[in-house]
């Protein structure tokens, strides 16, 4: 729905349009403290949870039912608006049939005091991984699993990189991520927490359901190829291996990291009295 008396931006060097391409290069997003969300849900559950909104973008052409609906809240709520046209929005979005509804939004990882920690926490850790999608698909699995928070170790992919906010489909709004500089202040954080730390490993003698998982505790995975390096598995509480049969030498880091959640999350929710295994909501989130 156009909003009467907008202008509808055509041109690609519009400041707004510039910004977006901007913040597709993670130096600029570092810098200016902002990244793009695009999509339907992202952006709803992105003002949904309160998150600062600098500029709501849209394409009046191509916005349709709950998409417009979001885009007439967000005008009430005073949240600036700029409106595209539907061939400039369809040239600067990343995605196919796009919805004509992102925004900038502000927001960079938070620093591990910002996270809670309680007695029922189990937090994913991911040492320098480098693919941002598998990073969206974790935080969208720790939210659906209930964890209480996403930590990126080192040099690692961002978790406001355009395929971490697409994969994660909204949850990246829900679930706190904090970065740390190195391994170093992951376990220095850890133990001042009292957070027992579980890492994996192809080459750990204990497979993951032999082992029994009290929170609080952080899962910690390494990158897609390399995998943990042998001086921060010396470092952990205690080692695990997911078992495989056939030919495939390591699981995805996403994959890897559902396996553990879900093993972690059936050992710690107890089931309620008169629930079979069978019965189970579908919203899993940790009591």
């Amino acid at each position: 729905m156009r909003a009467a008396g907008s202008e509808i931006i055509t041109s690609a060097a519009n400041p707004v349009v510039k910004r977006v391409r901007s913040l597709a290069d993670r130096k600029q997003r570092r810098q200016q403290g902002a990244f793009v969300v695009e999509g339907t849900q992202p952006v709803g559950r992105a003002i949904e949870a309160g998150w600062e909104v600098e500029v709501l973008i849209v394409a009046p052409d191509l916005l349709t039912g709950t998409a417009a609906a979001i885009a007439d809240a967000a005008r009430a709520r005073g949240i600036r608006a700029a409106q595209l046209s539907a061939e400039l929005f369809r040239r600067v979005s990343d995605r196919e049939g796009p919805s004509g509804l992102a925004a900038i939004v502000r927001g960079k990882p938070g620093p591990p005091g910002d996270l809670p920690v309680r007695p029922d926490s189990v937090y994913v850790a991911l040492h320098e991984i480098g693919n941002p999608g598998n990073l969206g698909t974790i935080i969208r699995t720790a939210d659906a699993t209930g964890a209480a928070g996403v930590i990126v170790v080192g040099d690692t992919a961002d978790p406001f990189a355009p395929s971490a906010v697409k994969a994660s489909m909204g949850s990246l709004f829900a679930v706190p991520v904090a970065h740390m500089a190195d391994a170093g202040a992951l376990f220095g954080w850890a133990r001042a927490a009292d957070v027992r730390v579980v890492a994996t490993s192809g080459r750990a003698d204990r497979e993951h359901w032999a082992a029994r998982y009290r929170p609080p505790l952080a899962i910690l995975l390494g990158s897609e190829g390399a995998g943990l390096p042998a001086d921060v598995l010396a470092q952990a509480d205690e080692r695990i291996r997911i078992p495989m049969t056939g030919t495939p030498e390591s699981l995805n880091l996403a994959v890897a990291a559902g396996v553990m959640l879900y093993e972690v999350r059936r050992q710690v929710r107890p089931r309620r009295p008169g629930e079979s295994a069978g019965r189970r909501h579908s919203r899993l989130v940790l009591s």
